[in-house]
Order: C-alpha cells, then structure tokens, then sequence
C-alpha cells in the first residue's frame, strides 16, 4: 500500500488509535491473554515507527484506561510491568529520533516503578520536537473534561477568569491536550463500533475509521491503508459541501 506523502494536507496531522483486541488474539490461538499484550506492544512499535518516517507529528495511544483498573489483578499487574519494559526499551529510540513522550490521564495513579521510568522518560525527551507519542494512562474522557471543568471553577472562584467570559478555548486549556491539535483521524481496531471514552472534547469533528483488525496484527500495512482512506474523505466541519471546497485557481 503506498500513498502519495509529498502532499502533507493528504496526511492528518494527529492520529489517535483505540488499541483494542489484544485479549481476542490470544484466545483464538489458545495462548494467555498476556500474549496478546505482548504482541500488542509489537504493533506499537510498528505504527510509531511509520508516522514518524511519514512525518506525522502527532500520534495518540489509548493505552490504558480508568476503566481498566477494574480488570483481573494479575492482568493489571502484567500491563503495568508491560509499560515499564516499554518504556525502558524504547527511551534510546524515542531520544535517536526526536520524539517526546506526552501521558493524558491520572498518572499518578500508576505503580511507583512505571512512574519512576515514565517520569524519567518525559524529562529526558521534553525538549523534542520532531514527533509527539501521547500515552493515555488511567484515562477517561468524561474524568478529563470534569477535571477541568473544576480548575475552572476555581479559576473562577479567584477571580481569574468571569462566568460570562468562559469559552470553548478556556475548557480546552484546562484538559490535558492543552497546545495539542484534536485528532484529525481515529482508528479503532477489533470490529468494535465505540469510542469507549477516548477524548470526547476533542474528537468533534475527528474522521473515524474502524478495522475489524485485532491490534497485535496492525502494522505498516494497516496504517497506510487508514491514511489513504483518510486522504479520500472530505472534511466539511459542519459547512456545505460547495463552502468547504477549497478554493481554486488563483486570486
């Protein structure tokens, strides 16, 4: 699959990726689920690499959510140690290339050994700028927007900000993604038709595009189909088909 990449307005500038069906891979090959984390981690690997080749500067990865917590013990505690050997293992890579490491979510919440190696790999990348990898970690769209919409009420309550003066961009800079773009394309995996409370603010007018694809099989291959889907849609953000044309000739 190829697609034509000298043309940057036919790349999204931020992708995010539900990752789903790590679980189903491995039972359909009679192996433990941890498995199909593992594998998992394979797939990540493979589409950080071709964003990054492909220019794509921003790249977001639902990683672990709140509600996630609420799995087996023992399978929390093998994502945990999952992460902690991610990000050991990709930390060279991750600084060789330029990329910063981002983390949307409650964090804190995290296993003190996965946040001693997170919070050492978001410092030693902080200054790059040639790709951002976000990981959502303990996250929750509705918990991120209620998070913020209590910084606001504090700001509110000092004075900082007026009740009347709120807008759309004073709640976005209270969320975590504060000075990221919003996702330009979602891709999720597995078949499953839900965004399972991914970035609710900021995937307004995200294009979506699901893949019966289980996780750990999506590679290279997967993603440059995506994008040259993605390339195929045309994006109207709520004008006619004629207003958001782009225009043509010259002045």
């Amino acid at each position: 699959m190829e697609i034509d990449v000298t043309d940057a307005a036919e790349l999204p500038r931020h992708v995010a990726i539900i990752m789903d069906g790590n679980g189903r891979w491995a039972r359909q090959r009679g192996l433990p689920r941890v498995e199909g984390h593992r594998m998992g981690i394979r797939a990540v690997r493979a589409v950080v690499e071709c964003a990054r080749e492909l220019g794509i500067p921003f790249l977001t990865l639902y990683a672990f959510s709140v509600e996630n917590w609420g799995r087996p013990e023992n399978e929390v505690s093998t994502l945990m140690a999952l992460l902690r050997e991610f990000l050991l293992k990709e930390l060279p890579d991750l600084v060789r290339h330029r990329i910063r490491l981002n983390v949307i979510g409650e964090a804190e919440k995290l296993p003190s050994y996965v946040r001693e190696v997170l919070d050492r790999t978001l410092a030693l990348t902080a200054g790059h700028t040639d790709m951002t990898l976000t990981l959502a970690l303990s996250y929750a769209g509705r918990n991120e927007i209620l998070r913020a919409a209590r910084k606001l009420a504090e700001d509110a309550a000092r004075g900082r900000v007026a009740p009347g003066e709120i807008t759309e961009n004073e709640i976005a800079a209270r969320l975590d993604t504060a000075g990221m773009p919003d996702p330009d394309l979602v891709i999720r995996t597995s078949g499953e038709l839900r965004v399972s409370n991914f970035l609710l603010w900021q995937t307004a007018y995200s294009e979506f595009l699901f893949t019966d694809v289980l996780w750990p099989d999506f590679g290279k291959t997967e993603f440059l189909q995506a994008l040259d889907e993605y390339s195929r849609r045309h994006r109207r953000f709520g004008l006619t088909e004629e207003q958001a044309e782009p225009p043509s000739g010259g002045l």
